[in-house]
């Protein structure tokens, strides 16, 4: 088999590399189809994805040892950014995926791109479904969205996973934020009225692969099992830490950002269950083992 893995010195790329290269993720082994697989990181620095050309003649090279599935973690992840520089979020979001699509097109291979909780825009009282329409409240959400409908109409063996609050080994993400604020105050505060599900990205990377290595072709919800708020994250990061630090909680209209954020975009697991299995930590249990890990 031959993955390639766009997007490859991110969090989520980091991650998929790494347990494709060791057979297993802290979830257990990977399916066997992987075992040996020839696999291909690809990040900006080696290509620009965004560059329809670029990756016309990337395909070309590859023709004559085509990928049998392709991972898309490319995209701009910034959501503030986005909100300032929307022909920078479409270049990004939506025609990278519309890029990908049509790679996995051209060489016959399963897609599963990465998607985003902020497709939806957080008014929701219960968990969102795959089932739910989305209504993205944001430039970040809206370039998204495109992006999926994009990679829907350009690959025919397309999986979409949605997923929030990702958190790896690779990059800044708000658990080491937290820590090392916390690590430098007696005192910081955090949103409360925000409320989703923190993911480990050793967890989302072993049901991508579950999910590649079947034909269930269609849209997925991937978190972190459990929901919580922005402030009992942190309070959860600061505990593990051994941090004596307090974390205050305040309202998200006392921390102005230029893009707004959703207030609920938890994410029920309807497909996963009922295709490869749900096997995604409580978010309490996976936070643990990576903080372990960092320690």
């Amino acid at each position: 088999m031959k993955v390639l893995i766009t997007g490859s010195k991110g969090q989520l790329g980091t991650e998929l590399i790494e347990i494709l290269g060791e057979g297993r993720s802290e979830l257990g082994s990977v399916p066997g189809e992987y075992l040996g697989a020839d696999v291909v990181g690809i990040d900006m620095e080696e290509l620009d994805v965004s560059d329809a050309s670029a990756v016309d003649a990337f395909a070309a090279l590859h023709r004559d040892a085509s990928f049998d599935l392709i991972v898309n973690c490319a995209a701009m992840t910034n959501v503030d950014a986005c909100e300032t520089d929307y022909d920078a979020a479409l270049k990004g979001n939506a025609a990278v995926p519309l890029n990908i699509a049509r790679l996995a097109e051209a060489h016959g291979a399963k897609l599963v791109h990465i998607s985003t909780d902020y497709v939806f825009d957080g008014s929701a009282d219960r968990p969102y479904t795959e089932d739910d329409i989305p209504a993205p409240a944001t430039a970040y959400g809206r370039s998204k969205l495109i992006g999926e409908e994009n990679v829907r109409s350009d690959c025919s063996r397309a999986f979409i996973v949605r997923t929030s609050w990702l958190y790896g080994k690779a990059g800044n993400n708000f658990v080491k934020t937290i820590r090392r604020i916390a690590s430098e105050n007696e005192r910081i505060t955090v949103v409360y009225d925000q409320v989703g599900n923190p993911t480990n990205a050793n967890d989302l990377a072993h049901h991508i692969l579950k999910i590649g290595a079947g034909e269930d072709y269609g849209l997925y919800h991937v978190t972190g099992n459990g929901i919580c708020s922005w402030h009992e994250f942190a309070e959860e990061i600061v505990r593990l830490s051994g941090l004596d630090c307090e974390v205050a909680p305040v309202t998200t209209a006392e921390f102005p950002r230029p893009a707004p954020r959703p207030a609920y975009s938890a994410m029920d697991h309807v497909r996963l269950r009922a295709t490869v299995g749900d096997e995604m930590r409580p978010w309490q249990e996976a936070l643990e083992t990576f903080i372990a890990g960092l320690s």
